[in-house]
């Protein structure tokens, strides 16, 4: 099973004898004598390495098509056109060597190529990880030359699609808007939406227009999110992507007249203010691209994704568990915590039946000050808050049998805080020579020693004086542009310090094994697998209002991991049962995260909250092998009837349905049938459920109203 390699203008199919192929373990086996390979790669001594092929896809790989694009100051396009695609630079690149790399859980190769106008060489390693139908992509770009070289953009994956402009003709799109409070807001369209029929052939050019979508500043998925799926109908196959950036990427999509080019990659000039001067002997490095494809359409695309997903995270001590989780801000204490106001609050988590208990924002503030927003950066507890200090509050936490958490915005300081006079002014973003400042708040660079310093004591200060063991870690400015210290351009430098905090959360794990790290980020505005990777828990959304969270949790799934997804559910004493039972749902279609005044529950409410607590102890040890489909589809953000299935590979799916009708509704759910049972809760009326024809049929009770089914598959 592996890759396959040749040259001299020749697919991997072909195979000649006197330049034999590289197998690499990255081969999918076929019913044939002879395997195809996963990926096929091109080159010949007039063109540069192409990616032709891929899951020995019909649509997805075409000969001509660079796989790196490189754009410098110098040298943009070699033909004019607004797309990432046909850089004059990347057309020059030939092919040098190639060699395997596989290790112990993955195998690939590396292809080199070179420049010989700038002496740019290319890098490119391709690994698939054991067991998965989808590859990683990144490059390594040295400067091999005896001038420095300006790099405005480069491709980390140039992949072309079809082979015929009428090709397009087949082709959706799937990508998804995304802001605070209304994430993953999935769209599907034809490809002709964004890029119209113009008779390329008769004109004798490609196209000039594109469709593009991305990031700005350092949200990574603060708009859209870094991932996407193009499907054709033709063959029913689809491509599945998504940009490991943590900081900002590009997407494009542009049509020639022998198909379409998509092109994935990090910060760009245009976009993003970047620019990398790479000297004689330097080598800049592109963000991580991954791909999959899959003959079952869009949802087996996401599917194979999503096992990818799982074998890129290092496995750690504290990721087996998943706890379930209480935390005391949402429509709670909204960052205003206070020893009597905890108390109630903890015992009564403890009641329902949570394993980790995590004091939100405010535990740092003198509450004198009233909004502590300007304020933070400091991360000692406030005098005052607390009577008898914190330490008691998280010794009563451990007291209960829970775990204690506390929360953390570490890349900010406030404008106010002490810590924004005595951290050394390299310490923080900067651009045309004045401190940035948004929101009341100066961003840190972490490629700064004393910005890590300074948050590693603090962690190190948390966890062995109070005995921490989660953190939630929160993001809720977006700097802009970057920062332009030890940088070509602010871009450069936003890029630099988002690796340099993910190698921070990768040391302050090694340090401390048993803690457990969630990737709030301002409600999932930076929630791309470049930190998912190194993060435990990713809590969806800041959504309060609980009839509009269903569409984020349903849809959270095609990019984050079943088993990552924190879904809040905060039940309140005004709610009705069923209310309840709705808002405890959407909890249940990922990682239960509790909220809410639970001490003031009806005694009918508190018993569905230790139901659900129960359930999903019972389910959480399948989410780690679940992978998601929609059979409704992927949600509308005001679709009344939403569904989320979770494949957990036994034969078995979790069906979560959510009813927003005012009336009792007949639910079709196609493709399932046999008999389903109702997990969840079973204190309430149960909807009337039967195998129809046209798949499972539900009928629904009046009012807001969810249910969480176990069905066969198959």
């Amino acid at each position: 099973m592996g890759i396959t390699i040749s040259s001299a203008g020749r697919t991997g199919r072909e195979h000649p004898s006197k330049e034999p192929a590289i197998a690499t373990g990255l081969e999918a086996a076929r019913p044939s004598a002879r395997p195809s390979p996963f990926i096929d790669l091109d080159w010949g001594a007039d063109r540069p390495v192409s990616l032709v092929g891929i899951g020995g896809s019909a649509a997805f790989g075409a000969p001509g098509v660079p796989l790196v694009e490189v754009f410098t100051a110098e040298e943009q396009r070699g033909r004019t056109s607004q797309a990432y695609f046909r850089s004059a630079l990347g057309a020059r690149l030939r092919h040098v060597e190639h060699r395997r790399v596989d290790g112990p859980a993955s195998e690939g190769v590396v292809v080199a190529q070179r420049d010989e106008r700038t002496g740019l060489l290319v890098r490119t390693t391709i690994t698939r990880p054991s067991g998965a139908r989808a590859v990683r992509i990144q490059s390594a770009i040295g400067n091999t030359g005896p001038s420095p070289v300006l790099l405005t953009a480069v491709t980390t994956a140039t992949i072309g699609f079809g082979r015929t402009e009428a090709d397009l003709d087949g082709f959706t799109l799937a990508r998804a808007q995304s802001e605070w409070l209304a994430e993953n807001r999935w769209r599907t369209e034809p490809l002709r939406a964004g890029l119209p029929r113009i008779d390329l052939e008769l004109h004798g050019q490609d196209g000039r227009g594109h469709v593009g979508f991305g990031s700005h500043g350092a949200w990574s998925t603060g708009e859209h999110l870094a991932a996407g799926v193009l499907a054709d109908s033709a063959s029913g196959e689809a491509l599945a992507w998504q940009v490991e950036a943590g900081a900002p990427w590009h997407c494009d999509i542009a049509q020639t007249r022998t198909g379409g080019v998509l092109s994935l990659l990090g910060p760009a000039d245009l976009e993003h203010h970047f620019a990398h001067e790479l000297a004689p002997g330097e080598e800049f490095t592109t963000v991580p691209v991954a791909l999959a494809v899959s003959g079952r359409g869009r949802d087996g695309a996401i599917a194979e994704l999503t096992r990818y997903r799982r074998r890129i995270r290092e496995p750690r001590e504290a990721d087996r568990a998943l706890p379930v989780v209480y935390n005391d801000f949402m429509n709670t204490l909204m960052g205003q915590p206070s020893t009597e106001a905890l108390k109630p609050l903890v015992d009564a988590a403890a009641d329902a039946g949570a394993e980790c208990f995590c004091i939100d924002a405010g535990w740092f503030a003198d509450p004198a000050i009233g909004d502590w927003w300007s304020t933070v950066g400091e991360w000692r507890e406030a005098p005052g808050r607390f009577s008898g200090g914190l330490k008691a509050v998280v010794d009563h936490i451990h007291a209960r049998g829970m775990r204690s958490g506390l929360w953390l915005e570490p890349e900010v300081v406030g404008a106010r805080s002490p810590a924004a006079q005595t951290l050394p002014e390299e310490a923080f973003f900067r651009r045309f020579g004045r401190r940035v400042q948004e929101h009341e708040r100066y961003h840190l660079d972490f490629r700064h020693p004393a910005a890590r310093a300074h948050l590693d004591d603090t962690v190190d200060h948390l966890v062995a004086d109070y005995g921490i063991s989660y953190l939630k870690l929160d993001y809720n400015i977006n700097p802009g542009a970057g920062t332009e210290w030890r940088a070509t351009a602010p871009g450069d430098g936003l890029l630099a310090h988002a690796r340099a905090f993910r190698d921070w959360l990768v040391g302050v794990q090694a340090r401390h094994p048993r803690l457990l790290i969630e990737n709030c980020s301002s409600g999932a505005m930076r929630a791309d697998y470049s930190l998912l990777s190194a993060t435990h828990l990713q809590s969806t959304s800041d959504q309060q209002d609980f009839r509009l969270y269903p569409p984020v949790a349903a849809a959270a799934p095609a990019t984050i991991l079943p088993e990552q997804c924190g879904n809040w559910a905060y039940p309140h004493a005004d709610m009705s049962d069923e209310e309840t039972a709705f808002t405890l749902a959407t909890g249940l279609a990922g990682r239960l995260y509790l909220s809410g005044f639970l001490h003031e529950l009806r005694p009918a409410q508190a018993a569905l909250v230790r139901e659900a607590v129960e359930v999903h102890k019972r389910i959480r040890e399948r989410l780690p092998r679940a992978v998601p489909f929609w059979p409704l589809g992927l949600p509308g953000w005001d679709d009344a009837a939403l569904c989320l299935g979770l494949d957990t590979g036994d034969g078995r799916a979790l069906l979560v349905v959510w009813d927003r009708h005012a009336e009792p509704s007949r639910i079709t759910v196609p493709g399932l049938g046999g008999r389903a049972v109702e997990l969840f809760p079973s204190r309430l009326e149960p909807w009337a459920v039967e195998a129809g024809a046209g798949g499972l049929e539900l009928r629904t009770v009046a009012g807001h109203s969810a249910r969480l089914f176990e069905v066969p598959l198959g």
